[in-house]
């Protein structure tokens, strides 16, 4: 599955769109990532337990979108886009949005 940031594929034309396709991935910290993000912030640097978190959260929410896109038998999703919201305190979501569209080779 193609997935582009981008409203085009280079070498090809959109012959169809499908529709919205969204995925959303909703995580949550733990408290040994919390106690070490609290020390880090008393040396600086990168809170890795945080990143790692987040990346998941995006992957995840790729994965579930290019699923939707799958059942719709799609080549790709254009103009893909994250969003991310607080559900509680220590839980976000990451939703991950695009237009499922069928391509054409030019």
């Amino acid at each position: 599955m193609i997935v582009m940031t981008t409203e085009n594929v280079p070498g090809y034309e959109v012959k169809e769109f499908l529709g919205l396709v969204r995925g959303n991935a909703v995580l949550s910290r733990n408290v040994g990532v919390d106690i070490a993000a609290g020390l880090k912030t008393l040396v600086g640097g990168e809170i890795k337990g945080y990143k790692e978190l987040l990346t998941r959260s995006r992957e995840l929410a790729i994965e579930r979108m290019t699923n939707e896109a799958e059942k719709l038998d799609a080549d790709a999703v254009v103009m893909m886009r994250f969003a991310t919201s607080q559900i509680m305190s220590g839980a976000a979501e990451m939703l991950a949005y695009g237009t499922a569209v069928k391509l054409k080779k030019v």
